[in-house]
């Protein structure tokens, strides 16, 4: 059986050390960062989803010193970031090489191809996933941001070695819903939908105001999806309120219960808290479908 169907839920590292979309140091920091880690597992919590381009290699650092802190080894996922110079397979190899020594284990639970971006064919990268795995640098393997058409060349190169594909890591929210309908057949087939951004950014946690979007990049991407943003957001806050809990817990619950394993950002513990409480909590068809109807 697929490991990652044994996690409902996940925390997603691309804000810990990333001072370019979330501004690391600036409001949060390591000590903030320790905190978020400790307090997930203390809920139940016990995947961490990283990359070695987030922080260019300080979230599996900052992680990795975590880990030998705690002696705690939660299940770990780092990405192999496809840059236009890493022609050959060996370059996946000696980055999944990198990614352990910065977070001081001897494999990963699951390594992913970041991007399926050319100049390197696919099936190429695939490959080198395969040989990845084979050597026991990686205990499972997958990919993100892939396409029904490229998540079937990754499988039939896979199933040739006889590994199987465990994921697909995509953006899944109430706001961005494309990969829903093919939730039940994925699972059918083995393969688990990591949902990355499963909060919008920050949008669905009711923080933001969409009447004043932030400036850079939570704000431009997001614009077009504001009117939903002001229809959604009342529906979050008034079962929030009913269920004791927080719009975030409600947005990753619905992700939840469609069958995704939403992987939502913490900087902090209030943060962490926040998140887990999607764990404790459960939506009724009726409530699922309110919220379908709002976003």
């Amino acid at each position: 059986m697929n490991p990652l169907f044994h996690h409902s839920m996940g925390v997603g590292t691309w804000a810990w050390g990333d001072r370019l979309f979330w501004g690391y140091g600036r409001g949060y920091g390591e000590g903030e960062l320790r905190e978020a880690f400790r307090e997930s597992l203390r809920a139940g919590v016990r995947l961490f989803d990283t990359a070695e381009f987030y922080g260019f290699g300080l979230s599996e650092r900052l992680l990795g010193r975590f880990l030998a802190e705690t002696g705690e080894r939660p299940f770990l996922v780092t990405k192999f970031f496809p840059y236009p110079w890493r022609l050959s397979r060996k370059s996946l190899l000696k980055a999944l090489r990198g990614s352990l020594t910065r977070l001081g284990v001897e494999a990963v639970d699951l390594y992913l191809l970041h991007w399926p971006w050319p100049p390197v064919p696919l099936s190429t990268r695939a490959e080198a996933l395969a040989e990845a795995y084979e050597r026991g640098l990686a205990r499972g393997v997958g990919v993100a941001n892939c396409s029904l058409a490229q998540l079937e060349v990754v499988r039939v190169v896979l199933e040739r070695h006889r590994v199987p594909l465990l994921t697909n890591q995509v953006e899944l929210n109430l706001l961005r819903r494309d990969w829903e309908a093919h939730l039940p057949t994925l699972r059918q087939e083995g393969i688990a939908l990591m949902a990355y951004s499963p909060l919008a950014m920050g949008w669905l946690t009711g923080k933001l105001d969409p009447d004043r979007p932030p400036r850079g990049y939570r704000g431009s991407k997001y614009r077009p999806f504001l009117g939903r943003v002001r229809r959604l957001l009342p529906v979050l806050k008034a079962l929030a309120e009913a269920k004791g809990t927080s719009p975030a817990a409600i947005a990753l619950r619905y992700l939840m219960q469609k069958g995704a394993l939403p992987i939502p950002g913490a900087k902090n513990a209030h943060q962490a808290r926040q998140n887990a409480e999607a764990l404790r909590i459960a939506l009724t068809p009726e409530e699922m479908a309110l919220l379908e109807g709002a976003s």
